[in-house]
């Protein structure tokens, strides 16, 4: 069964009150963008931790095959961000 962008972006919402996140993929293979400052203090694998128990029930099902997870704080994506290079073209 494919998971709809949809679901993906109910759970994310619900789970974490002030993302901001981007979601990328689609059916059964996903990857998502999370930022939230729920995630201040906490590790790289905690983070991805939390986001992937809101879709432990479909990856046990086999619903959800891959889910990659990017996990931010604002403060972190601001500085990945600013460290980008604007190229003029």
């Amino acid at each position: 069964m494919a998971v709809a962008v949809s679901e993906v972006e109910k759970r994310i919402s619900e789970g974490f009150d002030d993302a901001q996140f981007e979601i990328e993929g689609e059916d059964c293979n996903f990857t998502v963008t999370v930022i939230s400052q729920s995630f201040e203090g906490l590790t790289p694998v905690a983070k991805q931790q939390r986001v992937l128990a809101l879709f432990s029930d479909l990856i046990q099902a086999g619903d959800l095959h891959a889910l990659t997870v990017k996990a931010f704080t604002l403060d972190e994506w601001n500085a990945k961000n600013s460290s980008l290079v604007q190229l003029e073209g």
